[in-house]
């Protein structure tokens, strides 16, 4: 009997296999490259969002200025008569001594009755008439009442964005005048995010206050007197026809409300408004305005 031994094929067939696989690969290969491509054009078209960046929220202007608007209503409701002694040096140029001090005094009697009296005078007379000239606009300003007020009335509003002022968080809003009106100001406040109290005014009038006076820029500063919000500084920057440029700083040294009894009472006035202070900040507003 003649026996018939088959040889192994597995050679064969594995190399069958692996063609097979082989062709099977080659055929799902373009499937598989097109859907990462398709994911991958996906996922570069999908908006991306760091996951660490926080959603800006912005507040809301209109709900700002009327609570603006009720404060300073509330203002000239718990209205006292007060008295302040108020001290102004006048610069030329840039020089770093004054070239005139003025002390002042200033009356308020609700509801818009305010005046003044110059008590003391040194150096040149330019410096007295440019603070009468501020005086007397200061004075005409109170008896326009709302007339002259931060409010839609008067002004359009536009946030600008938050600032501390030490630990306090303010709001910062550019105000832009209805009308040309030398007791309006284009500028901006900053606004106290708890009492939505105005602590700074800072711009330049709707209208020229003087034909004397022109390119005037404007720095008010405000704090507490009692239950009072009131003026504590007044600083200018302005150019006096004929005679250049002249700066003037101006900040209350003492100051008295009815309640006090006609004594002293210091208004509980924040660090940053004392006279160093303010001096220091309106210095540095004068020699960036005086390089221009």
């Amino acid at each position: 009997m003649t026996r018939v031994t088959n040889k192994p094929t597995s050679g064969l067939a594995n190399a069958e296999a692996v063609t097979h696989e082989s062709r099977i690969t080659k055929r799902g290969m373009p499937k598989l490259c097109l859907r990462i491509l398709v994911f991958l054009v996906a996922l570069a078209l999908s908006p991306q969002m760091p996951a660490s960046t926080p959603k800006i929220k912005f507040p809301d202007l209109s709900l700002i200025v009327q609570r603006l608007e009720d404060v300073q209503q509330q203002n000239r409701a718990q209205s006292q008569p007060y008295e302040v002694t108020r001290q102004y040096k006048v610069f030329r140029g840039n020089d770093k001594q004054p070239t005139s001090e003025v002390m002042t005094q200033i009356d308020f009697v609700p509801p818009d009755i305010k005046t003044y009296k110059i008590t003391q005078t040194r150096g040149n007379s330019t410096g007295d008439k440019m603070v009468r000239e501020i005086l007397d606009r200061e004075t005409e300003s109170a008896k326009k009442g709302p007339g002259s007020e931060i409010n839609r009335a008067n002004y359009d509003f536009m946030f600008v964005g938050q600032e501390n002022f030490g630990v306090i968080p303010e709001y910062v809003l550019r105000i832009v005048p209805k009308r040309k009106d030398k007791y309006l100001l284009r500028g901006q406040i900053w606004v106290n995010a708890s009492t939505f109290r105005i602590r700074r005014i800072e711009g330049v009038p709707a209208k020229s206050p003087s034909i004397w006076l022109k390119g005037i820029h404007i720095t008010l500063q405000f704090a507490q007197l009692g239950a009072m919000w009131i003026p504590t500084s007044f600083d200018a920057i302005a150019t006096v026809r004929l005679l250049g440029r002249y700066t003037l700083a101006g900040h209350n040294v003492r100051a008295s409300d009815a309640l006090s009894g006609g004594k002293r009472r210091d208004g509980r006035l924040r660090p940053e408004s004392s006279a160093c202070a303010k001096l220091n900040s309106f210095q540095s507003l004068k020699d960036s305005l005086c390089q221009t």
